[in-house]
């Protein structure tokens, strides 16, 4: 305690000297490598708790930094390192063995493989980076962290809690602005990237409180709150200004319907028999050359309902923007097919690729941004394997999580696996229209919620007797002393 209390003095004569903020972080680094010394279970809780709240920083022109969840997800790896390596704990036969364990490791090892033959290496080493930690703390940590409903629970509130905290400021805001869909973006200031990864987080969150009020149970005033809160999502979820959003959570819904009919397994293969079909059909005669813009009639709207009629008619620039950068990757694909660009590879070299009579007059991508579909963005950065493991991925996940939620007989288990899978749905939507699993809060749901639809699968094999106990996991270090 002493020392903790020396650490703050000493932080903030720091700070009075150098007048530097970052210096009064010190004693709360400090506080925290101390829980993780001696209760790494509760570290971990902290970080599910920050993933909505983090904000991202700019620290420069190519690097970035959210905060406070990526120093945490750092700390927890060499956490992490440390307690496999003494060989107190270790991972579960039953995990490693999963289908959607094996396919996560081959993208995992073909990501080393389009690092090294990377065109900008420095950039796709930091990325690898990344995908290290982020594996470590929200796909393989939780089968070590949650063990029973209680930690599903408590789960739910380390999610909805801080999102709904972000939409009481973002919804503040609008009303101010007088809810103006140009003043987005100063609505959400620093919270979210942008509008579009706010209706990313809400049109994934939106399915899980569906099934939350139905698992409500007695609790009147919990089921009233949830019930106002399905209510008034609706018109959050519209005045974030996000289509994608919203396709996405008609997306969830029919694919929750589809897990209870037991046809789910067959979603996916139909989506990509039809852009398959589709893509062919516009390439062939170079169909897709129809498709550019009229330059001069390409707009952007400062109404949300003109902005959405614009969008069928093949003016609203946004959609034209993402049409220029989907030409540029399939072109792209065809000099690099196998390992791709690298990471980060595609802002670097997507410019030459471009056709000009798709240009629209955002094209000069002063925020270098990426492809706008998580598909192209693993074909012209990682190759045609990463791109075909991402889509078999996507499958394989709903395909399990309509078997687990049909073998499952405890109501609050079956429930958990439809929000999740609804969940899991929202997230291949946003993800078709950008490259949310590649930012720190979409990209941690998305792991957290498989490793989540992993448990449940194991706890689908269990005795029913069993239910109510915890989770088959190697039983969770206190800490490391």
């Amino acid at each position: 305690m002493a020392v903790g209390v020396i650490s703050l003095l000493a932080s903030v004569a720091f700070y009075v000297f150098t007048q530097n903020l970052i210096i009064l972080t010190a004693p709360f680094v400090f506080f925290f490598l101390l829980l993780c010394i001696t209760n790494w279970n509760y570290a971990y809780w902290i970080l599910l708790g920050s993933i909505i709240i983090s904000v991202q920083l700019s620290l420069g022109k190519t690097l970035s930094l959210s905060l406070p969840d990526e120093p945490v997800c750092w700390i927890l790896s060499l956490v992490f390192g440390l307690v496999i390596a003494s060989g107190s704990r270790v991972i579960p036969r039953w995990w490693t063995k999963n289908p959607v364990v094996i396919i996560i490791g081959l993208q995992f090892l073909w990501l080393i493989v389009a690092v090294l033959y990377s065109t900008v290496f420095f950039f796709s080493v930091k990325f690898l980076a990344a995908k290290i930690w982020y594996l470590i703390c929200f796909l393989i940590f939780p089968i070590f962290i949650i063990k029973d409903k209680k930690d599903f629970k408590n789960l739910f509130l380390c999610v909805l809690i801080p999102m709904l905290t972000t939409i009481v400021v973002i919804l503040i805001r609008q009303i101010l602005l007088k809810f103006s869909f140009n003043s987005i973006s100063t609505a959400i200031g620093t919270i979210y990237v942008n509008h579009v990864e706010y209706g990313a987080i809400l049109s994934i969150c939106y399915p899980i409180i569906w099934v939350a009020w139905s698992l409500s149970g007695n609790s009147k005033r919990v089921k009233q709150f949830l019930f106002i809160l399905i209510l008034l999502f609706a018109p959050i979820l519209y005045f974030s200004y996000a289509r994608a959003a919203i396709l996405a959570v008609i997306f969830a819904a029919f694919t929750g319907y589809a897990i209870k009919k037991k046809f789910a397994t067959y979603i996916m293969p139909c989506v990509y028999g039809i852009l398959t079909i589709t893509l062919f059909y516009f390439i062939s005669g170079e169909k897709y050359i129809n498709l550019r813009p009229d330059y001069d009639h390409t707009v952007m709207h400062n109404d949300y309902a003109a902005h959405l009629m614009s969008t069928f008619q093949g003016r609203d620039v946004s959609s034209m923007e993402r049409l220029y950068r989907w030409v540029a990757a399939i072109r792209m694909s065809e000099d690099r097919p196998l390992v791709g660009f690298g990471p980060h590879g595609f802002v670097n070299n997507y410019k030459k690729y471009t056709l000009s009579i798709f240009k629209t007059f955002s094209s000069e991508n002063n925020e270098h941004s990426t492809t706008h579909n998580y598909f192209l963005f693993m074909l012209t950065e990682q190759g045609w394997p990463a791109m075909l493991l991402y889509a078999l991925l996507i499958a394989v996940v709903l395909a399990r999580a309509q078997k687990t939620y049909h073998k499952l007989t405890d109501r609050f288990y079956k429930g958990c696996t439809l929000a999740l899978a609804m969940a899991f749905a929202a997230t291949f939507v946003n993800n078709f229209f950008s490259e949310f699993i590649e930012t720190h809060k979409v990209g941690a749901l998305f792991y957290l919620i498989i490793a989540l639809l992993l448990l449940l699968e194991q706890k689908s094999k269990e005795p029913e007797s069993a239910m109510n106990e915890v989770i088959v996991t190697p039983q969770c270090s206190k800490g490391l002393a």
